[in-house]
């Protein structure tokens, strides 16, 4: 664990309220993910009085990101099958979710598959926990698809071409969705919605093929940022930190059946704009813009509004080129 995402840890403990934690048991899916081991983390290292059973698919892999605890058990199963915990659970947060760009275009049955099946073992197995004190769904900005307004609210949807198979990912968060509020109102699940902008901080791996990865590894190598669209896609951000501290506040606070927009809204900038803010000497952005079908997501200007949030006492503190910095000098940390 390199010192960027340790300080990370510390922000989280000293800005949110571990103590709403004390004496329970939290169950993570997708718990070595970015985000997952982040949450994990976090209330192991806050010492609130929690237990944490982290679900992962590698053991060997959970085992190089955490530390031996006490207060932190796996569950060693791949989320497709039924959950196999046999002992109570007070909150859950599900954040396993395939995330890869390249997947979704590539395999959009397997992504589609996973985000329902996956969810409904969650479910089920959270219906069966008759104390559960709520749950956290981690869902996407993609789910409000193309739009004709830029400043959205959860209750604003646009158009996603069910035709497209890179449609994989958004149609299965909008699916899964819909799926969570069943069984909150069906079974009376205490299930709530986070929709995350596109998250990124420390912790981010070198193998991580997303904009912002290839971007921070652009500046680390010293190489030109290349672009091969006009980057005229528009969105606001937000770092991971200030993300774990959303997806707490929404899991502790928010109404059962909601969703809540996760987002900075000081970082609202378009991709080409955003890499011209990353320029140095030995960095510059270039255009190639080729017209080949790379899997893009269809140009969109979206900023989400996370007023809903903040209502609940949640704010973001972590502005965009500080979220740079702190990823790229995270990203050296591993090559040291």
């Amino acid at each position: 664990m390199n010192k960027v995402f340790e300080q990370d840890i510390e922000n989280i403990i000293n800005d949110f309220d571990m103590s709403v934690f004390h004496g329970k048991t939290i169950l993570v899916t997708g718990a070595t993910g970015l985000l997952g081991k982040l949450c994990v983390k976090s209330i192991i290292a806050s010492n609130c009085g929690a237990k944490v059973i982290a679900l992962v698919r590698n053991i060997e892999k959970a085992k190089r990101i955490f530390v031996q605890n006490e207060n932190l058990e796996f569950c060693v199963q791949d989320i497709n099958s039924p959950i196999e915990i046999s002992q109570k659970v007070d909150y859950i947060i599900h954040t396993a979710s395939v995330t890869s760009s390249a997947d979704f275009v590539q395999k959009p049955v397997e992504t589609i598959s996973t985000a329902f099946t996956g969810t409904k073992n969650v479910l089920e197995f959270a219906k069966s926990q008759i104390s559960l004190s709520g749950m956290v769904y981690l869902s996407s900005l993609e789910v409000y698809g193309v739009q004709d307004k830029e400043d959205i609210s959860e209750q604003d949807y646009g158009y996603i071409d069910i035709l497209n198979p890179r449609s994989s990912y958004s149609e299965g968060k909008k699916l899964v969705e819909t799926l969570c509020i069943s069984y909150g109102s069906e079974y009376g699940v205490p299930v709530k919605i986070a929709r995350l902008s596109q998250t990124f901080g420390a912790g981010v791996e070198k193998s991580d093929n997303r904009v912002f990865a290839q971007f921070c590894k652009s500046v680390i190598n010293k190489e030109n940022i290349i672009l091969h669209t006009k980057g005229e896609t528009k969105r606001n951000y937000c770092y991971t930190s200030d993300a774990v501290r959303g997806i707490f506040t929404v899991l502790t606070k928010g109404e059962n059946n909601q969703a809540y927009n996760i987002a900075n809204k000081n970082t609202y900038i378009s991709i080409s704009d955003m890499a011209k803010m990353l320029e140095n000497e030995n960095t510059k952005v270039v255009f190639e813009i080729d017209g080949k079908n790379r899997g893009f997501n269809p140009t969109v200007k979206i900023f989400l509004n996370s007023s809903k949030l903040e209502a609940l006492g949640w704010s973001a503190k972590t502005d965009l080129l500080q979220m740079f910095e702190r990823t790229i000098k995270s990203m050296q940390e591993q090559n040291d």
